[in-house]
């Protein structure tokens, strides 16, 4: 295992921790790839690899055989360009006039979203290969099937691969699935010399129909649910701990964090643990109870060494309080870790506490963890 720590987390010193397992996400992408079929498997690293790392991740995605990747903005392919010097790096973002340097200069393949851009592309890019976004019922980004059409008729611009994405992959039965299908099916008889990409990693779920020619799974490889009332069948990836900073018993009746909110209906031993909202755990994780919560009125949990307890009150910005006190006595004491996702706990169940989805929590991760890769 080795160690890295945030931007201001010494590793010894840090009250925050959060372990990769790299070969998790190694194990998840071949996963998707063999769901994949005949098509080819890429993999979505923007948002620093859904938060687990860039720089630790995508080496280990190439290394698993993963040649096309994925991300947001020029900047983030510069970056990547540097780990990953004969990969196929797609710009999702597109090409911009200020971002046309930055992608020539690093040999990347820009999206391109619009008929401003595929102009500012034919300009600048001197003929270097770019791919084509179609909307076919995000109303996100992309150009519409009609003007599509219009380009591959005059042959105005050859595209090396075109896609689009999904709104409601994570719901198989959404009648917006079959439609999205249909309609890029039909875009992609009048390109076909391109590769053609539609399929998230919901999408790869949904079967071959969707699979064309490059898959793009994303949240499963770093071991989050992609598929609504359907049993995740990745890997965890990213677990999360906060050290328990101290213990303190409070009385029945007393109340606990900000706000006044909880009640204690029996004397409570309480971790206090070195982690809060400016780490990236959400405020609507707070205990049940609370009135910020509305959706989720269970509210939080952690879990020490299995055994789970639940979150005491209000998160607040550094620290967050749990009720330790059926716990063993030798449990939820100085010094130990807390964990707040990851084994006993699964990623998208604390997000559902919090009223949100494990990308969100996941992507969220502030730069006090000390973090591990294992």
């Amino acid at each position: 295992m080795t160690s890295k720590t945030g931007d201001l987390a010494d590793d010894a010193a840090a009250t925050a921790r959060l372990t990769i397992d790299l070969g998790a996400i190694a194990d998840n992408w071949r996963t998707m790839r063999d769901l994949s079929g005949e098509a080819t498997c890429g993999a979505a690293v923007k948002g620093n690899a859904y938060g687990t790392g860039m720089a630790e991740a995508a080496p280990v995605l190439a290394k698993a055989g993963c040649q096309h990747f994925f991300v947001a903005d020029a900047n983030e392919g510069a970056a990547l360009r540097k780990l990953l010097p004969d990969a196929e790096i797609f710009i999702l973002s597109g090409a911009f006039d200020a971002a046309v340097p930055v992608i020539l200069d690093n040999n990347l393949t820009p999206v391109l979203n619009s008929l401003d851009q595929i102009a500012v592309w034919r300009k600048a890019g001197n003929d270097r290969p770019a791919a084509l976004h179609i909307d076919t019922g995000m109303n996100r980004l992309g150009i519409t099937p009609a003007e599509a059409f219009e380009i591959a008729e005059v042959r105005a611009f050859r595209p090396t691969l075109i896609m689009s994405h999904f709104a409601c992959a994570d719901s198989p039965d959404h009648p917006l699935n079959a439609k999205q299908i249909e309609r890029f099916t039909e875009v992609r008889t009048h390109f076909p010399e391109a590769r053609a990409s539609l399929a998230n990693s919901a999408g790869i779920h949904m079967g071959e129909d969707t699979h064309f020619d490059v898959t793009r799974p994303g949240i499963a490889l770093y071991g989050g649910e992609c598929v609504n009332d359907v049993k995740n069948p990745m890997r965890a990836v990213a677990k999360a701990e906060a050290r328990i900073l101290t213990n303190r018993i409070a009385k029945a009746g007393e109340t606990v964090s900000y706000g006044g909110t909880i009640t204690l209906k029996r004397d409570t031993r309480i971790a206090i643990c070195g982690l809060g909202y400016a780490d990236g755990f959400h405020r609507a994780s707070s205990g049940a109870g609370v009135p910020l919560r509305q959706a989720v009125p269970q509210g939080g949990m952690g879990a020490v060494e299995g055994h789970t307890a639940p979150l005491l009150g209000r998160v607040t910005m550094d620290l967050l309080m749990f009720d330790v006190t059926d716990l063993p006595e030798t449990l939820g004491v100085p010094g130990q870790w807390l964990e707040l996702f990851g084994e006993t706990i699964a990623l998208d169940d604390a997000a559902r506490a919090a009223g949100t989805i494990g990308y969100e929590l996941l992507t969220s991760l502030g730069s006090r963890y000390a973090r591990r890769y294992a």
